[in-house]
């Protein structure tokens, strides 16, 4: 006598999955939904991180005018664009020792008073 097979629920919707014994889905709806949660969830923290170096660079871009090659800001102006200082993509130092912290290709060099020197890289 066969004894009486249960479905398993699908992970994503919890209906009864029918089909080989080691399906975790009832369809292929259901699978993506499952898997985009998960990397959705997993990734948070990254582009939170990105949005956030991404805004950096567009403060720093703004703020130095095409024609110049450097530009001053203080940090009053910086943070009132929404600037965060606790995100960078890299340091330079250059041959007097001065550190520039950079957000991609855009950076800043602090001076005194809470002013920055801001730069652009040249490729």
């Amino acid at each position: 006598m066969l004894a009486a097979f249960t479905p398993k629920p699908c992970l994503a919707c919890n209906k009864p999955v029918k089909g080989r014994a080691d399906k975790k889905f009832c369809d292929d709806y259901c699978r993506n939904a499952f898997n985009n949660q998960l990397k959705t969830d997993s990734n948070k923290l990254v582009t939170n991180i990105n949005n956030a170096l991404k805004k950096n660079r567009r403060i720093l871009e703004d703020l130095l005018p095409a024609t110049e090659e450097m530009a001053k800001a203080n940090k009053e102006k910086l943070q009132a664009k929404g600037f965060n200082f606790k995100y960078i993509t890299h340091t330079y130092a250059n041959k007097k020792g001065n550190v520039y912290f950079f957000c991609y290709e855009y950076g800043y060099l602090p001076l005194d008073n809470d002013w920055y020197l801001i730069v652009k890289r040249k490729e």
